[in-house]
């Protein structure tokens, strides 16, 4: 309540002025001063200098608006959603992705993804099912085949909850969801614990790669930059990393 009687009690000494100060124009028009500095700068707003002083003429405010040009929203036009034309059943989810049924409709329910009703039988978005566990690391993390639970870390290490998950953070061991329990890789968490040795990265020559792939040097570069393939240089020899061009040149192909 004071501040709307302080706010009406300024209106009303510039209410019948003819002349503003660059404070009062602010004041009037509700912004900044510099944002009436930049109106100024741009020729947006008429002004008068003297002796150090701006005046603006309350005329030359009412004109800015009175030849403005028409507003242009800033909102970014909406994009025409694309009509859904693949679905899984909830059988295949599950088989794919190895997952209880109950979890899933909690993830479908929870990140709204779009599903439909055919005579009966449940239909889910291919896209937005396949982007959910691409997000969750789930595609990453396909080629490691033993986990460990929760339960098994603390019956093996004597490790509390609180413990193991500050371990797994600190040194981003990679894990996986199945229904309510979370699993860690368990090579990753032995390597973490100086239990097991890292498994060694194998690397090709920059000759070996040539010649494998059949291509010229300026294009072997080209790949190992455009697909940010992981290299080493050992001595005056660049080595490249053999599993990421292997996978780039023969893509594994799932169904």
């Amino acid at each position: 309540m004071q501040e709307m009687e302080r706010l009406s009690a300024e209106y009303k000494k510039i209410e019948h002025k003819e002349f503003l100060s660059v404070i009062e124009t602010a004041f009037l028009l509700s912004v900044e001063r510099t944002t009436i500095y930049r109106y100024l700068k741009r020729g947006r707003l008429k002004a008068v200098q003297m002796d150090g002083k701006t005046f603006i003429r309350r005329s030359d405010i009412d004109a800015m608006f009175d030849n403005a040009q028409e507003y242009q929203s800033k909102a970014k036009p909406s994009v025409e959603q694309k009509p859904l034309t693949e679905f899984y059943t909830i059988e295949e989810i599950k088989e794919k992705y190895n997952v209880k049924e109950s979890w899933l409709y909690k993830i479908i329910r929870e990140n709204e993804i779009p599903k439909t009703l055919i005579r009966g039988k449940s239909y889910i978005s291919k896209s937005h099912i396949d982007k959910y566990f691409e997000k969750t690391g789930y595609n990453e993390h396909q080629d490691i085949e033993e986990w460990y639970s929760v339960e098994d870390i603390m019956q093996k290490y004597g490790l509390t909850t609180n413990a193991i998950y500050s371990f797994v953070s600190e040194n981003q061991i990679p894990k996986k969801r199945d229904g309510r329990k979370t699993f860690y890789a368990k090579h990753d968490f032995e390597v973490a614990k100086g239990y097991a040795k890292p498994v060694q990265e194998e690397y090709y020559s920059v000759q070996e790669a040539m010649q494998k792939f059949d291509i010229t040097r300026d294009a072997l570069y080209h790949y190992i930059k455009y697909h940010n393939i992981t290299k080493m240089k050992e001595g005056r020899y660049i080595k490249i990393s053999k599993t990421e061009l292997d996978n780039l040149f023969n893509p594994q192909i799932t169904q």
